[in-house]
């Protein structure tokens, strides 16, 4: 049977939300597929998003870029934490590389450390970088870049040049300088609309408006109450401590899913992150986002999306202070739109597949 080892790095869920619609379609492609998947994402998320069958590995294959709540790196301490790590690089690499040797792939899939593909350059496996961006290009376009280690540097370029492919699902910052690089179309997942339904299930009125609120793993922002909300919305949000405010809901197991909801929404409050803008596109859904600022992935993102759906930026003080009533109200007036397809998935299998026959 095929074996497929898929590493996901140690910051965010994103990375598991790109590499999962594959891995999905893979073991429904492939008869008898085994998946192993390498990371230290929470084991009840992996178990929502993967394929049934799965082993899961909780090994770290990087370190986390630590967050200041969901928008703001502190990139001081993460440049310790990556420097630390590469200071360990023999050990680290000798530790992954027996994680192979234990139950050998036929193909290595990372999103994406580096050293992993490194690894298993060096065992002869087959070996794909798959994400919108790389570990280096983040570094390196941040406010740390000009500290970087020469021999972090040297490492990371290496490693993702050396992978037989590196592919790059829209949107993606550019990393023009990857020889391997491959253009894909964006990766997400179609749900089925049928907010009345998931209304109904909730216990919200007919006439509301339903609004997807959630900032990912890294913390939350919390919404003022400055402005009231438009008197037919209802906000919906995986955040436990956001849902005791009227006109609120909390989502999550074993209630509907944050995709489920995602769907089903006339608009998503959020943060620029590669998941939830291709998840938005993907099915149509207008966007307000709170802006990261030095997150060097974001200008991307952002130019992407706006092309696809309607979005509105409303900044980290207007939102702690509610002021969010007008830009909400302009995205509910343009409504869900045509959904873009992700196209990335099928893309991805077809090239996948090919090193696991």
């Amino acid at each position: 049977m095929p074996h497929l080892h898929i590493v996901v790095t140690a910051h965010g869920y994103g990375h598991l939300g790109q590499v999962a619609p594959i891995a999905r379609a893979l073991a429904g492609r492939i008869p008898g597929l085994r998946l192993t998947l390498q990371g230290t994402v929470s084991a009840d998320f992996c178990a929502a998003r993967m394929p049934a069958g799965y082993r899961h590995l909780a090994h770290a294959a990087d370190v986390a870029l630590p967050m200041d709540g969901p928008l703001k790196a502190r990139w001081p301490q993460g440049l310790a934490l990556y420097t630390a790590f590469d200071a360990a690089h023999a050990q680290q690499l000798g530790a992954q590389m027996d994680i192979l040797r234990q139950d050998p792939p036929d193909l290595l899939l990372a999103d994406i450390p580096w050293m992993p593909l490194e690894a298993a350059g060096l065992l002869g496996i087959p070996a794909v970088g798959l994400c919108s961006l790389s570990w280096y290009d983040i570094l390196a376009e941040s406010p740390v870049g000009s500290q970087l280690p020469p021999e972090l540097v040297q490492r990371m370029q290496s490693a993702y040049a050396g992978a037989e492919l590196f592919l790059r699902p829209a949107p993606s910052m550019p990393m023009a300088w990857l020889p391997n690089g491959s253009d894909i179309g964006p990766i997400a997942t179609r749900r089925r609309r049928d907010p009345r339904a998931l209304r109904a299930r909730l216990g919200i009125a007919p006439h509301k408006r339903l609004v997807l609120m959630q900032f990912g793993g890294a913390g939350r922002l919390q919404l003022g109450d400055g402005e009231p909300l438009p008197e037919d919305v209802h906000l919906l949000t995986p955040d436990a401590a956001a849902a005791g405010r009227d006109g609120v809901s909390l989502i999550g197991p074993p209630g509907p899913d944050v995709l489920d909801v995602l769907a089903c929404c006339d608009a998503i409050i959020t943060k620029p992150g590669y998941s939830t803008f291709a998840e938005a596109a993907c099915n149509g859904i207008p966007v307000l986002y709170v802006p990261r600022d030095d997150w060097p992935e974001e200008p991307h993102l952002v130019q992407w999306l706006a092309q696809r759906v309607p979005t509105r930026a409303v900044d980290a003080d207007a939102f702690a202070a509610g002021r969010i009533t007008e830009p909400l109200q302009a995205l509910l007036d343009a409504g869900p739109v045509q959904p873009t397809p992700p196209t990335g998935v099928d893309q991805a299998v077809e090239i996948l597949a090919g090193f696991l026959r």
